[in-house]
């Protein structure tokens, strides 16, 4: 499993079970915040629950379609990011995230979201990335849009979160623009970090 300095405070390790509880903390800490948009926090309600996300995670990773990262902010869980899907068919990925409300307005997550997209275009070698967001989700649009991702679309209602539908935005970033825009890092991934 692979851990990765973000910057001096903020770290991405790939989930592992061991996670469970500090995961499951972090979730039911910002529940009323993150409900708003994500349809699955309602059904997150036990430990149990979480390792049975994790399990999924780390079964997707042994299937070769992307891989699921805890973000750390001095040592305590921030949020999650991670790819929802990797189509190797296509070449392109969709990433996925939440924040815990403490940690928003930090640039936390665009900085997260910067390196995994990096990590699709070098380490995947990928043509094009995706980030789908609800249209009134301001703080979730403001990522793609700070990462120079186009609006490609609106889905009308698209999801179903929490008795009613929301409309989602789409977001796409193609590999030669992120080249162009001389974003491509020269960071090593894969190293593993000791301790937490």
């Amino acid at each position: 499993m692979f851990a990765y300095a973000v910057d001096g405070s903020t770290r991405l390790a790939m989930v592992e079970l061991r996670d469970a509880e500090d995961i499951f903390a972090a979730v039911d800490g910002s529940r009323e915040h993150l409900r708003e948009w994500l349809p699955w926090v309602d059904a997150n309600e036990t430990v149990e629950d979480t390792q049975s996300f994790i399990g999924e995670a780390l079964r997707q990773h042994a299937r070769n379609e992307g891989f699921q990262c805890v973000i750390r902010v001095e040592g305590n869980v921030a949020g999650f990011v991670g790819f929802r899907y990797v189509d190797w068919s296509n070449q392109k990925a969709e990433l996925g995230y939440w924040l815990a409300r403490a940690y928003q307005g930090r640039g936390i997550m665009t900085a997260c979201c910067r390196k995994l997209v990096d990590f699709a275009f070098r380490e995947y070698e990928l043509n094009r990335v995706e980030i789908h967001a609800a249209t009134e989700n301001r703080r979730s649009r403001a990522i793609p849009e700070r990462l120079g991702f186009a609006l490609e679309g609106k889905l009308r209602e698209v999801e179903w979160v929490n008795d009613r539908f929301v409309d989602g935005a789409v977001y796409g970033l193609l590999r030669s623009e992120w080249e162009h825009r001389g974003e491509f890092s020269n960071d090593e991934w894969g190293t593993k970090e000791e301790g937490r």
